[in-house]
């Protein structure tokens, strides 16, 4: 091996290029005359796997390894073996100060991420290095070089200042809380990554796909300058390319910013900027394009995936925290508007609350008058009608106080009046009212109201509420066990429990129970009534005392509801303290309350219908199945219905579904809101049962709209009534449902009767095929012995025998035409007869046909006539065409009455038409559409036979050439047949069933 392999050995690329390199030519001269200490030097480097180099001499000879290739980039390998100043001349006003130092001090120095501008790419490009520069001796302790390791950290500390940049952005937008203030914090912000980015420009495309956008944030540049107008006109053609961008949605590179505006000489470098970036930006749902950000690029940077990604990422987060901001306000909005919304319904709850006491106040004032009057006592049939009336007036009055407290509260408006109170006394006062109605129930009811230690202050008409509210409901979903309701001090409050033995609350249900409006669906409850605000009432007023209250609940076993209230006036407002001592609890409150729950229990005498009724013999005998849990509803609709129909009413749908099992009904009225199974699910299980899928079944609903109307038609209902209705609505709506059941029925029967009626001529078309088969071949027996018999007969007998042999070969030829009739008719109605089209001479054809029956028409005394064309070709069915004629031919001979017949044959066009006139009874008017027809005759005349075939297999033949066949009069009586074919039909028409 020589010395200079020996020196270079290895080192891959760089070192392969060292070997080759004429050393001679540079100040280090050949390798041979190379110093021990460069050797070394030379050969540690090139077996280095770290970037390495060397700087040689006083004029710092520049040699270097693969792995530090990359820093001169398009320079290598121009740059081996020559100074460094001249290799690196853009960047010695940095590495010459820094290389005397090392060599001055022969002290090791070490610079971290060093910035430097390398023209490796043909233009200064900002780039950092971390050095370490280690000084070199000679065998003589003289300066020799500099060895240096270098890493090239360009690429990270390009990550960390641009992601530093995002997360500003990002942090900086996150407090903004309006659009704009997130585009003037995108716009302080971008100001700032200059290196990164020397100008931006954020566009705002006004009224999606319009023709304006509107510069947001500008940085850069200034604002309404010619690169940076503060409105673009897309339309056009505007400086930036915003229109483009937006109708591609990709981005979009200029690269002629100088052609466009001159010199741009913004950022932090010398050189002008000359390329810009333009990107799509979207916070809309749609992902449609709403603005483009213009991103001026670095001149001193190459845009890189690195370079770009950043941008686009800068784009996506401006847009992101865009999108935000705007869902925040959209919610905040929304908020707002829910707001007014939610004060405007309750200022209306209030109102109509108001407006509605006054009506109620003067409806409810006569009825109690009239019930109460001892001198004029009312007829027990209009005494139940008016307590009806007034039960109903009650509950209305009560929900009416209901909305009218909860509008109060939610509006911050009630007043309430705090006294002190001997809570238990009171409480048993209160809870006395409910206890008749709980143990008619069948429940047990235990209290327990030990004395407090002192008085509680309470509003006391707010703690009637509640407590006929708890009571209320847990009588509503108790049908088993009992309820307890206990009183009792813990700690500064007074705590109060209603505990049931009831249906219980689901779990998921119990964090939203005080919630407005909320009602637990499919629930078993003594009714399905109520407004859903009973419990959302019964926490504000707890809530105005400063307490809370709680639930507890296992599903199938009962639930606790627990009131505390604290001791004390000192949590309650002054002014609305009373120092005035209280009275006993008063009745009137209770009475709604208590009115609602035993209309749950009882079941009032139904009423008297308010119309007269149909007489017995007019009305349907028709059973009714009423389905409701409202009491007062069930016995007036079973009074209404009674005395025309035979009514059954049950309370829900369960019961509905026992009572059809037993004795199923004509029609079901049912409610929609129903306990345990509501309407809906009652109907579906009626339409699930092929027995009751046909039972008329109309829906009572209190939701008015057409929205409610369409849900139960949909659902399968026939009919739906909104409430109120009328006594006559109902009735109409119940008879009119009875009679579409009773159509529909018939309807059923007859379809039945029809499709028997079509299984029967089914069959009597196919007997007609069998027998028609069966009856040929012994009437060909019978012919051919005919035919022979009379071969072999003498002449002398023949002769004397003659006219019967004829009369036989005549009848036998007519039975055969009526099987070939009666084989034709089946094959027709079956869809089986097939024509085979065959070129033939129809002129021919027509006049053997008139041959054949002349004799016939020579023993009547007539005459037949045959006026045609020497020659009419075509390509028809040359049987059915025969059978078309002889049948047109029997039938002139068998109606002409003995008068002459003329058959006429021409062709007209591509067609041919043939004409068969007789002169005898003709067709009435009324009986030429018919006369096709099977089993139809001409003429309804006894003595003439057939069975009125002849003209519907004709009609079927011509039909099935793409012809048609018609009857006129003829002149001086009698009538015309015509028949147009056409002579060459593409394509022959399977016949019909007719």
């Amino acid at each position: 091996m020589s010395g200079t392999a020996h020196v270079l050995a290895g080192g891959g690329e760089m070192g392969a290029l060292m070997r080759a390199f004429d050393w001679s030519q540079t100040p280090l001269g050949p390798v041979a005359g190379w110093p021990p200490a460069l050797r070394t030097s030379v050969s540690t480097m090139l077996a280095s796997p770290y970037p390495a180099a060397l700087f040689w001499g006083e004029a710092y000879v520049l040699l270097y390894n693969d792995a530090f290739r990359p820093v001169f980039g398009t320079k290598h390998p121009a740059a081996l073996g020559v100074p460094v100043e001249q290799a690196l001349s853009e960047s010695w006003g940095v590495l010459g100060p820094m290389l005397e130092q090392v060599r001055t001090s022969r002290q090791a120095s070490y610079t971290q991420e060093q910035i430097l501008f390398l023209e490796r790419r043909g233009f200064p490009e900002e780039c950092f290095v971390s050095w370490s520069y280690i000084p070199t001796q000679d065998e003589a302790g003289h300066f020799a070089g500099i060895f240096i390791l270098a890493s090239e950290t360009t690429r990270q500390t390009l990550a960390e200042r641009r992601m530093r940049a995002i997360r500003e952005l990002s942090i900086r937008t996150a407090l903004e809380k309006s659009v704009e203030g997130v585009f003037q914090a995108v716009q302080s912000l971008l100001a700032q990554p200059r290196a990164d980015l020397p100008f931006s420009l954020l566009y705002a495309v006004e009224s999606r796909g319009g023709p304006h956008a509107r510069l947001v944030s500008c940085t850069g540049l200034e604002q309404g300058s010619a690169p940076a107008p503060a409105r673009l006109n897309l339309a056009d053609g505007p400086v930036w390319p915003v229109q483009e961008v937006v109708r591609s949605g990709q981005p979009v590179l200029l690269e002629d910013l100088g052609t466009r505006f001159g010199a741009l000489e913004v950022g932090p470098w010398p050189e002008p900027v000359a390329r810009a970036l333009a990107m799509p930006l979207s916070w809309e749902s749609s992902g449609e394009t709403t603005a483009v950000l213009v991103a001026g690029l670095s001149p001193r940077l190459a845009l890189d995936e690195d370079y770009r990604e950043f941008l686009q990422l800068l784009a996506r987060q401006v847009a992101a925290e865009v999108a935000r901001v705007r869902a925040y306000e959209e919610a905040k909005q929304r908020a707002e508007q829910l707001q007014t919304l939610d004060e405007a319904k309750t200022a209306f709850f209030s109102n109509i609350s108001h407006e509605l006491r006054t009506p109620l106040t003067l409806m409810l004032g006569p009825l109690e008058d009239a019930l109460a009057d001892g001198q004029e006592a009312l007829p027990p049939r209009h005494r139940e009608r008016i307590s009806l009336v007034h039960r109903s007036g009650g509950r209305l009055l009560k929900l009416v106080n209901t909305l009218l407290d909860f509008s109060r509260l939610e509006a911050g408006r009630a007043k309430a009046v705090y006294q002190a109170t001997d809570l238990p006394h009171f409480t048993a006062e209160l809870v006395s009212h409910f206890e008749s109605a709980i143990r008619r129930a069948g429940l047990k009811l235990s209290v327990e109201l030990p004395a407090l230690p002192g008085p509680v202050w309470v509003d006391r008409e707010a703690w009637e509420k509640v407590v006929f509210n708890l009571l209320s409901n847990a009588l509503k979903y108790t049908f088993e066990g009992g309820i307890c309701v206990t009183l009792r001090a813990e700690g500064p409050e007074a705590v109060l429990s209603v505990r049931d033995s009831g249906t219980g609350i689901p779990q998921e249900v119990l964090p939203h129970l005080f919630e407005r409006f909320l009602r637990v669906e499919g629930a078993r409850a003594r009714s399905h009534e109520g407004s859903g605000i009973g419990l959302s009432l019964v926490q504000e007023l707890v809530t105005l005392h400063g307490g809370h209250i709680a639930v507890d609940s296992v599903l199938g076993q009962g639930s606790t509801f627990t009131v505390r209230v604290p001791f004390g006036k000192e949590h309650l407002p002054r002014e609305h303290l009373r120092t005035e001592g209280s009275g006993p609890a008063s009745p009137e409150l209770a009475v709604p309350y208590l009115e609602e729950a035993l209309g749950w229990l009882k079941e009032p005498a139904p009423l008297p219908a308010p119309l007269p009724a149909a007489p017995p013999e007019a009305a349907p005998a028709a059973r009714v199945l009423v389905v409701d849990d409202n009491a007062d509803m069930r016995a007036y609709i079973t009074g209404l219905l009674q005395p025309a129909f035979e009514v059954e009413a049950v309370a829900d749908g369960m019961e509905a579904l026992e009572a059809l099992r037993a004795r199923p009904p004509e029609l079901i009225l049912s409610d929609v809101m129903l306990p345990r199974l509501g309407g809906f699910g009652l109907l579906r299980e009626v339409r699930a049962r092929a027995e009751w899928k046909a039972v008329p079944f109309i829906m009572l609903s209190a939701r008015a709209g057409e929205e409610s109307s369409v849900e139960g038609l949909e659902a399968g209902a026939d009919d739906y009534l909104v409430k109120p209705f009328s006594a006559r609505e109902l009735l109409a709506r119940v008879r009119s449902n009875l009679e579409m059941a009773h159509l529909r029925r018939e309807a059923a029967v007859r379809e039945a009767s029809a499709l028997s009626l079509q299984e029967a001529v089914h069959a009597r078309d196919d007997f007609l095929s069998v027998a028609s088969h069966e009856l040929k071949t012994p009437l060909a027996a019978l012919r051919l012995q005919t035919e022979a018999l009379e071969r072999t007969l003498p002449a002398e007998v023949r002769a004397q025998v003659g006219e019967r042999f004829f009369a036989v070969r005549r009848q036998t030829q007519r039975l055969a035409g009526l099987i070939e009739t009666m084989l034709d008719i089946s094959l027709v109605a079956t869809g089986r007869l097939q024509l085979k089209p065959e070129p033939l001479d129809l002129a021919a054809l027509v006049a053997d046909g008139v041959a054949q029956q002349r004799e016939e028409m020579a023993r009547q005394g007539c005459s037949l006539t045959l006026e045609s064309a020497a020659s009419l070709p075509g390509r028809l069915d040359a049987m059915r065409m025969g059978q078309l004629v002889q049948n047109l031919l029997s039938n002139a001979i068998k109606y002409g009455a003995g008068k002459p017949v003329e058959v006429r044959l021409k062709q007209v066009g591509p067609c041919a038409r043939l004409e068969v006139v007789d002169h005898g009874l003709g067709v009435a008017s009324e009986n030429r559409a018919r006369i096709f027809n099977r089993f139809e005759r001409a003429v309804p005349v006894r003595h003439y036979g057939g069975l009125g075939l002849g003209l519907w297999v004709s009609r079927q033949v011509v039909e099935a050439h793409g012809g048609a066949i018609t009857v006129t009069d003829t002149p001086g009586g009698g009538a015309t047949f015509t028949v147009e074919l056409p002579l060459d039909a593409p394509a022959l028409k399977p016949p019909g069933k007719g």
